[in-house]
């Protein structure tokens, strides 16, 4: 039977049709294809801005100054980029000369008078990179600490638990209460000890690292 004129053009049609489905296809799938490579990429180059370019905390830390620091220990925090101290500062004179170096986070003690007290709280509860900080004066260290330290610990379930008041440099994990304890000793010439302390270490997202000791024996 011949083929009709209806016939060669319902195929044209038909022809026409697929070809176009398929061209639309192809596009699209090339289109989705692109995307996911861009998002891919993009994700990569994040990710390695990240890991490079990830802008780490590095703390001073010390405590019981006492009124007097040595100056060595100005240029061990020199790198830092914020100092915080665990109390018993001795007069404002001292905070002011720490705040002058870098940004200041502190606690008062128990030799620190009202002006002190009025200006720094008894007890610091911040967030430093992806970290939870307590820091106060009295505190005690893990298996002995403070009634009131330990309340504040089991309440606010902190990374890193900082305390003064001893004289004495101790760094401790606690694996009961998941954190790490510091004190770093004294910074200042009055007391029992016979070496002056302080600590500097990085906080790396939820990381605490490099931690280096400042020991220095009293004039």
């Amino acid at each position: 039977m011949p083929k009709t004129f209806e016939h060669f053009t319902s195929r044209r049609i038909d022809e026409a049709g697929t070809l176009e489905l398929f061209t639309f296809t192809f596009h699209f799938s090339l289109l989705l294809f692109t995307f996911h490579f861009s998002l891919s990429l993009f994700i990569f180059h994040f990710s390695l801005f990240t890991f490079f370019i990830h802008p780490m905390t590095r703390i001073g830390l010390l405590s019981d100054t006492h009124s007097s620091i040595h100056p060595r220990i100005l240029d061990f925090f020199s790198g830092c980029d914020e100092v915080w101290h665990a109390g018993d500062i001795g007069n404002m004179e001292t905070a002011d000369k720490l705040a002058v170096l870098k940004p200041l986070k502190a606690v008062y003690g128990n030799i620190d008078g009202t002006e002190l007290r009025v200006t720094y709280p008894k007890n610091q509860i911040f967030i430093c990179e992806q970290v939870k900080v307590l820091m106060t004066h009295i505190g005690g260290y893990p298996g002995r600490y403070e009634k009131e330290a330990r309340q504040l610990i089991e309440s606010e379930k902190p990374g890193m638990f900082i305390c003064g008041h001893s004289h004495i440099l101790k760094v401790i994990y606690d694996k009961k209460h998941e954190l790490l304890h510091i004190n770093p000793g004294a910074a200042g010439n009055s007391g029992f000890h016979n070496v002056i302390t302080c600590v500097r270490f990085v906080i790396d997202g939820k990381d605490i690292r490099d931690l280096e000791v400042f020991e220095k024996q009293r004039s």
